[in-house]
């Protein structure tokens, strides 16, 4: 799945010239966390979220350091937090270097940016211009429209078996060969070894994600590896 396919549009942005007080009302207003900050032309100049908000003099948050600190700051940091806590518009406070991607990347890329860049949104250039952006929760969107709805779904016990089996195999935790898996009804019994308790949630939750799955009863019991003897 591609960023397009999932991206919210049209976008909801806002002038760099706006007010500060523009860009909280309208961020209230559509309930977003955060705007990109776009001029006449559709060019992407910054990005304005919740955060650049956090320290501003009004509110009396702005930096406030000891003496001592203070005078470790360099006066350009000092004049860049100033201009941050105090700015009147858009763009005196926004931030300019904004993380991006194109319609095409994958979700994976931009989980991997927001997650890399610790950020909330990625809006999705093309040709140069903004056609739309991609926020944690258009992932959550993506996400809901994938998982399965919950209804019952006949499937062959020998086959859940076998699918359990297969996915287990896929695993690097679940190498040691010793998850026994029976299945009655779609309801799974999961007995034998595991080395850690990390492993019991990921065997149970392995098998939960297979079709055809009622529920998924643990039998499992967590031996110590180094003193475990195995008798075949």
């Amino acid at each position: 799945m591609q960023a397009a396919a999932i991206m919210s549009k049209p976008v909801v942005g806002i002038d760099p010239s706006a007010s500060i007080a523009e860009a909280a009302g309208l961020m209230l207003a559509k309930k977003v966390s955060g705007l990109p900050v776009i001029r006449s032309d559709g060019r992407l100049v910054g990005i304005l979220s919740e955060g650049d908000f956090l320290r501003r003099g009004e509110l009396g948050t702005e930096h406030k350091r000891s003496r001592w600190l203070e005078f470790l700051v360099s006066p350009g940091k000092a004049a860049d937090q100033y201009v941050r806590a105090n700015g009147r518009r858009v763009e005196e406070v926004m931030s300019q270097d904004v993380v991006t991607a194109s319609p095409a990347a994958s979700l994976g890329k931009i989980v991997e940016l927001m997650t890399r860049h610790h950020v909330k949104r990625i809006p999705v250039i093309d040709g140069g211009k903004v056609v739309g952006i991609v926020t944690r929760s258009d992932l959550l969107r993506a996400l809901l429209g994938i998982l399965p709805d919950g209804a019952a779904t006949v499937i062959d016990d020998e086959q859940i078996r076998q699918n359990i089996i297969t996915e287990l195999a896929a695993q690097k935790w679940a190498g040691n060969d010793l998850i026994n898996v029976t299945v009655d009804s779609g309801i799974v019994k999961l007995s034998g070894a595991i080395f850690d308790e990390r492993e019991r949630q990921a065997a149970i939750v392995a098998a939960e994600n297979v079709a055809g799955v009622n529920a998924v009863k643990d039998n499992l019991f967590c031996a110590d590896p180094v003193s475990v003897v195995l008798v075949s």
